[in-house]
């Protein structure tokens, strides 16, 4: 069962490894929703840092340079390495290359290859004997030149320590399932909120549904109803379940029960208001479905350990 909430999460340290060509996309669907997850907590849990081989400067296929903190060889020691080359990636296949990635995974806990970022893992003989997928532009090609590596047409793919990931419209699905591996699935779902209904990465809708059609149309009713509660029985009754029904799927599926989610959403909902607007605290109780504004205040507090003031302070 996913834990729901996490009561202390360590701080993670990513290294972001770029080739020239890579997709600004991919690399956006990776760090928006950590930075989101940062910011939504009390602290920072994620951190970064950008990379190249030789330490120079790299372009996206668009055109966009990014400056590398370091070469992967002064790397410090990440949890997470994101290896990420997009197009031109049999050009970036060299020796010096793959010694270097062979050197990388010795100061990272876990790889991530992105794109075509797989196809320098396997180059590097990182991939043999594991399960992997790459982006499916180039799945024939990688499929008859590593025979080691067991291809697979999929999205993302977890073998042991190492992480691979189809694609852009695939990053943003992998990141927001870091993020509730480290904060919890309330955390994914306050991201992912963000990224829907908020300014979406293009096509990233897809990579961040919920699975399981009844825990998906529960939370759409709670998102529809925020300004208006409904008990947990009138929900089940409007989703055509039976209570117990909606409480073992959403426990199975998010690691706690509809009426705790139900909560956290309209919280969650209190708090982008008071960040993000100028509507007074009583106007924001109405429109989260509180009483009153202590009420409101009150249950931010139990939530954030902060007021509401507070929290538009800063």
């Amino acid at each position: 069962m996913p834990e729901w909430t996490k009561s202390s999460a360590p701080r993670t340290r990513i290294g972001f490894l770029l080739f020239d060509r890579f997709s600004n996309l991919c690399l956006a669907n990776c760090i928006e929703p950590l930075r989101a997850a940062n910011s939504l907590g009390v602290s920072t849990v994620f951190e970064w840092t950008v990379l190249s081989l030789d330490g120079a400067p790299t372009r996206s296929s668009s055109d966009i340079e990014m400056i590398a903190k370091s070469a992967v060889s002064q790397m410090a020691k990440v949890d997470y390495l994101f290896v990420l080359a997009s197009y031109g990636h049999e050009a970036h296949d060299t020796p010096r290359t793959r010694r270097q990635l062979r050197d990388a995974v010795r100061h990272t806990n876990r790889v991530v290859g992105l794109d075509t970022g797989p196809w320098l893992l396997a180059s590097a003989g990182l991939l043999d004997g594991k399960r992997a997928t790459v982006h499916w532009d180039v799945l024939d090609a990688f499929t008859e030149r590593f025979l080691a590596v067991e291809a697979e047409r999929a999205h993302v793919l977890t073998d042991g320590n190492v992480i691979t990931c189809a694609g852009a419209m695939s990053a943003l699905g992998l990141t927001l399932d870091l993020i509730a591996q480290h904060l919890g699935m309330s955390a994914r779902l306050d991201v992912e909120a963000l990224f829907l209904q908020g300014d979406p990465p293009v096509g990233g809708g897809r990579a961040t549904q919920v699975t399981d059609p009844l825990v998906r149309k529960g939370l759409q009713l709670m998102r529809d109803t925020i300004e208006n509660p409904i008990s947990v029985q009138q929900l089940a009754q409007r989703l055509s379940c039976q209570p117990r029904t909606l409480d073992r799927r959403f426990r199975a599926r998010l690691g706690a029960p509809p009426g705790k989610v139900y909560r956290h959403l309209r919280l969650a909902a209190a708090r982008k208001f008071i960040e993000d607007s100028t509507l007074g605290v009583a106007e924001i109780a109405v429109r989260c479905g509180y009483d009153s504004p202590a009420a409101m205040t009150r249950a931010i507090r139990r939530q954030y350990g902060t007021t509401p003031r507070e929290l538009r302070r800063h």
